[in-house]
């Protein structure tokens, strides 16, 4: 009889630990979807309401190459607008710099032509004017740096040529800055649509961490280091 009461009493006793068991695992399953639900809500509305992704542009070299032919074409298809003032100041002062110097360049010139005859038809084309002297002055335009004045003074046809020879080599020299400003704009924009074609991440961290063994001692030696992390 104690037999069957001890027998009855461990079926009943597991058949009560079973059920416990169950209900916990089936709270425990329930707190799961729970969660999973949440984290679908929150997914669903993070969708929603978060800023959608814009396309990040990546410029073709050879055409802003193309482009920068007309100066600043390719700074604007690079999207760099920055850069247009000083690629047009930059251009525009080098020509500038040649039309004024081109300007004084030949009012020099027609005074050192004015010590010659220069008529085609004439017996003595292309000698010294009937009496022409190393001392005879002629008139000559003189202009300021900028253009902005200018007075009348007499020179000499030596004085005329050095001043003639100054100016050619100035207008020269503004013309080779000219070219090699329009070279490097364009130079510029193809190495500008190269580097943008490179896809870095915004996920760059730099931290500054201590470090104990340096370079080259012997002992542990206190310090600091730079840290990059690519994400």
């Amino acid at each position: 009889m104690k037999n069957w009461f001890w027998l009855i009493a461990v079926v009943l006793f597991s058949g009560q630990a079973i059920a416990q068991k169950t209900q916990k695992d089936t709270v425990q399953r329930g707190a799961v979807q729970i969660i999973t639900a949440d984290s679908t809500v929150i997914s669903a509305v993070d969708s929603l309401t978060g800023k959608k992704k814009e396309k990040k542009f990546f410029p073709v070299p050879k055409t802003a190459t193309r482009l920068a032919l007309i100066p600043g074409g390719g700074q604007i298809y690079n999207r760099d607008y920055w850069k247009l003032p000083i690629v047009y100041i930059a251009f525009g002062g080098g020509l500038y710099a040649y039309y004024l110097n081109s300007l004084k360049y030949h009012d020099y010139l027609d005074t050192y032509r004015s010590f010659y005859d220069m008529d085609p038809d004439s017996p003595n084309y292309g000698d010294p004017i009937p009496g022409y002297t190393p001392d005879l002055e002629k008139r000559i335009r003189v202009r300021n740096l900028l253009n902005t004045n200018s007075v009348y003074t007499e020179a000499t046809r030596d004085q005329a040529a050095r001043g003639k020879n100054y100016w050619r080599r100035n207008r020269g020299f503004a013309l080779i800055v000219s070219g090699l400003i329009y070279t490097l704009s364009i130079i510029e924009a193809n190495v500008a649509a190269h580097l943008k074609t490179f896809d870095l991440s915004e996920d760059l961290t730099l931290r500054v961490e201590p470090k104990l063994n340096q370079p080259q001692m012997l002992t542990p030696t206190p310090g600091l280091r730079l840290v990059f992390n690519l994400k």
